[in-house]
């Protein structure tokens, strides 16, 4: 718009550039037409009001200009400017003033129609439920209970202020009900979890001879995802094709969304390409639903393409749903760039992205970043912030600093939940404190009303268990108040192994197979006692169980970040481009070892050959090809963090000590259980672990 003269704007153009407030694109435009509007006779200015206030409100200025301009006309205003005011200060959520607005209104003029819907909503906002029964009392003084649009609005007053029961009242009052009415009572049903009621809803819908739409399905859809009923998930699917709304983004992003809690990741995708047009909600709904099925690979694709690709502006939503991609795959560099991304968006205030960047810093074994963000929260801090601090002081065996930090939690009034007593648990597990533990475990149906769970169960019989206390382990598994699980049993039968208990193995791995005839692990631990205890012929005999029901070992694998790329090692694996010089780096420090008091120690090669190859299979381990491989790879001075998906045998433990101590490295390996921190040839796990 080129610019405009004040001196030769008459009322007819004045009239004619309020009319579309859209043409005027600046704020210095706008301040122009003000200063006419204000030479404008008063009868004029109560007529061209309420266009000054909207184009206000589309420039976002609305709450500076709009009292100030309201009180420049005499009194009392009409109602139209009563009206425009009203909503739209109700839709720059300026909520309080929209309450002052109608008292101020009341004293003049009796509320219409178009009023209460913006006062109700401003209501809800601010969950004021005695206000909102005095509005509904308005409604009915002022003849407007049989008037669709203000009882429409009073019933989602009365859901948002969870006041189901005033709701459905009114519902069943209403002499007139329209689709809105459906739609809102189904919404307001499916967020106070009463899923049942709004199916029965829907049917009803159907009933009162109407059509359900986009909004009533893109409502109903999360519903199936809670109860993972995929068929009835597809019947609305199907609907939505017949009735063309397959294509429509709301309905779209709900398929998505159902279909990926349903573990349909496949028909998720299905879905999402054939969107006509995909906003931010479609890309973070497949984004979720890849990261949490485990396809975090295909994830951060996803979240690149949106990025790079379509140019869209990832949202807080997005930057939460990632995040946990780069802990699960270990990519710090990754990680360290969506954080970095959320500072520049501002999103690092943003309690989910925070409390996600806490996980995954403490998942990706820097807890020092991890408490950094933390702090950073400050009071903000919710639950999830406050368990994904203290598991990530457990998993990095800082015991004493989880329990503080839990201590803490209970000081600042933040009640813990279940989750919060399974990582300090897991805190006191990996320190092997058993009286401190059980302790702890007992006061959670004492002193907080939290009935123990299995993972509560099983991370106090893990205790037991690295403790030697593997018969304490086994009385309190059989005593659960809830059914055990083969999980918990391999963890005691995990234990057996490595205090050489073939007695007690034997009994729990029958409980096992009672539940889980065909367990690998249990197969592959029971066979390793065997060997352990130079038991060839039943080692030999799990080993041919394990063939006849054709189960695979998995094999140990490695993974080391470097040059911002991440590289896998399998045991024995000679097949990495750089085999030869990783070879020659293990020799080196093999020979430094050596001078330093290295001794292999060969008890863990549970196979019957010779000294000599047993020493040769220590030396092919996945984590020492992968340290060897991030030493080689990276500067002088940079920790090298290696993530294994078994556990660190105790020779490749100590062998990592003296790793760290002849290459001047942090050393960092997270196996299946917790973290090592190898620094000076000393681990934080002080070797229990």
């Amino acid at each position: 718009m080129v610019s405009i003269e004040p001196t030769r704007i008459t009322t007819s153009l004045l009239q004619s550039l309020l009319q579309n407030p859209t043409t005027i694109k600046t704020l210095s435009q706008a301040h122009q037409i003000h200063a006419q509007f204000a030479k404008s006779p008063p009868n004029q200015r109560s007529i061209l009001l309420p266009s000054l206030l909207s184009l206000y409100s589309h420039l976002a200025h609305f709450d500076h200009v709009s009292l100030s301009l309201f009180s420049t006309l005499p009194s009392p205003p009409s109602t139209r400017l009563f009206r425009s005011i009203i909503r739209l200060s109700s839709s720059h959520s300026l909520h309080r003033r929209v309450l002052l607005l109608f008292l101020h209104m009341r004293s003049s003029s009796p509320p219409d129609r178009h009023v209460l819907p913006a006062v109700l909503k401003s209501a809800a906002a601010l969950s004021d439920l005695p206000l909102g029964a005095s509005l509904h009392a308005s409604i009915l003084r002022s003849g407007l209970s049989s008037d669709a649009y203000a009882c429409n609005a009073l019933l989602s007053m009365y859901y948002k202020v969870s006041s189901d029961a005033s709701a459905r009242k009114l519902f069943d009052e209403m002499p007139f009900k329209d689709l809105v009415s459906y739609n809102t009572v189904i919404a307001g049903n499916a967020v106070s979890g009463l899923y049942r009621e709004a199916l029965a809803m829907v049917r009803d819908v159907g009933l009162a001879a109407l059509k359900p739409d986009s909004f009533t399905l893109s409502t109903v859809l999360p519903i199936f995802a809670e109860f993972v009923d995929v068929d009835r998930g597809k019947q609305i699917h199907g609907y939505a094709i017949r009735n063309g709304f397959d294509t429509d983004v709301h309905i779209g992003s709900s398929l998505i969304d159902m279909y990926a809690k349903c573990t349909r990741t496949d028909d998720s995708r299905r879905v999402f390409d054939r969107l006509l047009r995909r906003d931010v909600i479609a890309w973070n709904s497949i984004i979720a639903g890849s990261v949490q099925n485990g396809l975090f690979d295909e994830g951060l694709r996803l979240f690149r393409r949106m990025m790079i690709e379509e140019s869209l502006r990832p949202r807080h939503v997005t930057l939460a749903s990632i995040t946990p991609a780069c802990a699960h795959l270990t990519t710090l560099h990754l990680g360290k760039q969506v954080h970095a991304y959320a500072l520049r968006g501002g999103f690092d205030g943003n309690i989910f992205v925070a409390s996600a960047l806490v996980d995954m810093y403490a998942k990706c074994g820097n807890v020092k970043i991890a408490r950094w963000v933390f702090d950073a929260m400050g009071p903000s801090a919710d639950m999830v912030a406050w368990t994904a601090m203290i598991m990530g002081y457990a998993l990095h065996g800082s015991a004493a600093e989880a329990l503080s930090l839990f201590k803490r939690m209970e000081a600042v009034n933040v009640s813990p939940n279940d989750v919060a007593f399974i990582a300090v648990l897991t805190a006191c597990s990996h320190a092997g404190w058993v009286d401190l533990a059980q302790e702890i475990f007992n006061s959670m149906a004492r002193d907080y009303a939290i009935a123990p769970g299995l993972e509560h169960y099983a991370a106090v019989a893990d205790l037991l268990g690295r403790a030697g206390r593997l018969e304490e382990s086994y009385a309190l598994i059989r005593s659960m108040r809830v059914d055990p699980t083969a999980s918990i049993w391999v963890t005691l039968l995990g234990a057996c192994r490595v205090h050489r208990d073939v007695e007690l193995a034997e009994k729990v791995v029958e409980r096992i197979h009672e539940l889980e005839p065909e367990n690998m692990g249990s197969y592959v631990l029971m066979s390793n006692i065997y060997a352990a205890n130079g038991r060839w012929r039943e080692a030999a005999r799990m080993r041919q169980a394990m063939k006849d029901r054709r189960l695979v070992k998995r094999p140990a694998c490695s993974w080391v970040e470097a040059k911002n790329k991440v590289h896998a090692f399998m045991s024995g694996d000679r097949s990495h481009p750089e085999y030869d010089r990783i070879e020659a780096v293990l020799g080196e420090m093999m020979e430094k070892m050596v001078r330093e008091g290295y001794v292999p120690d060969t008890g863990d090669v549970l196979h019957d050959v010779e000294e000599e190859q047993k020493r040769s299979i220590l030396f092919g381990h996945s984590e020492r090809l992968a340290i060897a491989f991030g030493i080689m790879s990276t500067p002088a001075g940079t920790t090298v963090r290696v993530t294994k998906n078994l556990r660190v045998c105790a020779d490749c433990h100590t062998a990592t000590k003296f790793m760290s101590k002849v290459a001047g490295r942090e050393i960092v390996v997270r196996d299946v259980s917790r973290f090592h921190h190898f620094k000076d040839g000393v681990c934080s796990c002080g070797d229990y672990w």
